[in-house]
């Protein structure tokens, strides 16, 4: 309407000044105008009536010749011309853009059209899969999706190109949205579960080239048993479910290990010790191999009245254990199932004061490795942080000691392997991470991402065997082991 009205108004000015081009005079002067001589003209001479108008009636008369004579008083006004090229100019644009916008909506309207009737197959594509049984792949499901999201970025444009309420668009816009949660619900409504299998299978694939190329990487390396010439462990194999302990389901606390002596390396001894009300070393078995393990075959049953938590180890036909209620570290005879020594821990803290993570009562956690006895626990001194300290199997005397930074309740559970302490963070319910590591050789402290995988929720004890050199986890009341791999040391 307003490029009309302006267009109106230039012809209403352009008109006005072709009149004043022909009759108006430039400055206010008495000029003679000649009619025709058949008009009669009145008697005497005509005089102004006014010199404020600026157009007035005047009186005329006629000179010798029969012409009529007035006199005719103009405005000084300039006529605003700089203005009228302005107008004509801004109209010139206006109707520029007026094109241009008519264009693009004629173009818009042709693409609604030709998504409405997408739309349209695209819906009818979609009750097809919903009413029949045809085998229909997710790539179908994609492509329908792609032409959606093609149609959703049009639509969006358009929302964003045309100002004020569009109807159409919106209801358009409305219908893709739709069409896009109708093609979800259908994929989801799998009757056949083809996708569902179909994903399943690749991903089985890709497990199974991961695991080829992860054995076509590494090598087998033979180290044999003592030694410590390798660069650390670098995976834990998938766990290996031995049974359940000896003493049932409701013992899901407790320990178990393969008997340890660099005196006899080939001697085969496994020990479980589930505990009582979840925290007492009462009852413990001897197998002298690991078939008689698997068959329940046990040589020696004993009782001990008390040992606190699942922290204890065999090494060299002893068990070694925290003392209940005590800081204390008792030395049991397995021939003769006799306390033979104890001797507190010095400033060792105990009574749950800082176990594990999830673990209760393993205030001293006794570990085997290729270098003797080690107990891993934390002092009111070292603020909860874990403390290693290397022991004399003999006499129970400390060696040596070494404070680490790693806070012990954030650790799920911890071994020593060739005097490098290895320490587990809990993941999941089926997770475990081998997260930090401490080098009692150099005092130096490492971070690594070595995972674990679980049977049960929740390891109550980890030990390490130098003699076959896995690892012994008893899992919730399952005994479970795991092979370790080590890294090889690459000659310089």
């Amino acid at each position: 309407m307003q490029f009309l009205k302006a267009t109106g108004l230039l012809l209403l000015l352009q008109g006005a000044l072709a009149v004043n081009a022909s009759t108006v005079l430039p400055s206010p002067t008495n000029r003679r105008l000649t009619t025709l001589p058949d008009i009669p003209s009145p008697a005497g001479p005509l005089k102004p009536t006014s010199h404020l108008e600026p157009f007035a009636n005047v009186t005329g008369s006629l000179d010798d010749h029969g012409v009529c004579q007035c006199s005719v008083y103009l405005p000084d006004t300039a006529f605003p011309v700089d203005r009228v090229e302005r107008i004509e100019i801004l109209a010139q644009q206006l109707s520029v853009k007026f094109d241009i916008e008519i264009s693009k909506v004629s173009q818009y309207t042709k693409d609604i059209e030709l998504y409405e009737k997408r739309i349209l197959n695209l819906t009818k594509k979609i009750e097809y899969l919903e009413k029949t049984s045809v085998s229909y792949t997710e790539l179908d499901f994609q492509l329908i999706r792609l032409e959606i999201q093609e149609m959703e970025k049009l639509v969006t444009q358009l929302k964003v190109s045309l100002s004020g309420n569009n109807v159409i668009v919106e209801q358009l816009y409305v219908e893709i949205k739709n069409l896009s949660l109708m093609v979800t619900e259908v994929e989801s409504l799998d009757k056949h579960n083809i996708l569902a299998v179909r994903r399943e299978i690749a991903s089985l694939q890709r497990k199974l080239q991961d695991c080829e190329a992860s054995r076509n990487q590494s090598t087998n390396h033979y180290f044999p048993p003592g030694t410590c010439s390798h660069g650390g462990i670098v995976n834990v194999s998938q766990p290996y479910m031995v049974q359940l302990n000896w003493r049932g389901f409701g013992f899901k606390q407790g320990g178990w290990g393969r008997y340890s002596s660099p005196l006899a390396p080939g001697k085969e001894l496994y020990w479980v010790a589930p505990l009582t009300s979840a925290r007492y070393i009462e009852y413990y078995r001897l197998h002298e191999s690991f078939d008689d393990l698997l068959l329940f075959k046990y040589s020696k049953e004993y009782r001990y009245q008390y040992g606190d938590g699942s922290g204890a180890v065999v090494y060299n036909n002893f068990m070694y254990f925290n003392v209940y209620n005590s800081r204390d570290i008792g030395k049991l005879d397995l021939n003769t199932n006799t306390l033979v020594l104890r001797r507190a821990l010095p400033n060792a803290a105990f009574n749950n004061r800082f176990s594990y993570a999830g673990v209760s009562w393993q205030d001293l956690d006794f570990a085997v490795d290729e270098n003797g006895l080690w107990v891993i626990y934390s002092t009111e001194a070292s603020t909860g942080n874990i403390v290693i300290s290397k022991i004399n199997e003999t006499n129970l005397e400390v060696i040596d000691t070494w404070e680490t930074r790693q806070y012990r309740p954030s650790v799920s559970n911890a071994f020593m392997v060739c005097g490098v302490l290895y320490a587990t963070r809990i993941v999941n319910t089926r997770k475990e991470e081998i997260f930090y590591t401490y080098d009692t050789n150099t005092r130096t402290e490492g971070r690594v991402s070595i995972i674990i995988d679980k049977m049960m929720e929740t390891i109550q004890s980890a030990d390490y065997s130098p003699i076959d050199r896995r690892l012994y986890v008893y899992n919730d009341g399952y005994l479970v082991r795991h092979d370790l791999t080590f890294q090889p040391i690459i000659p310089a």
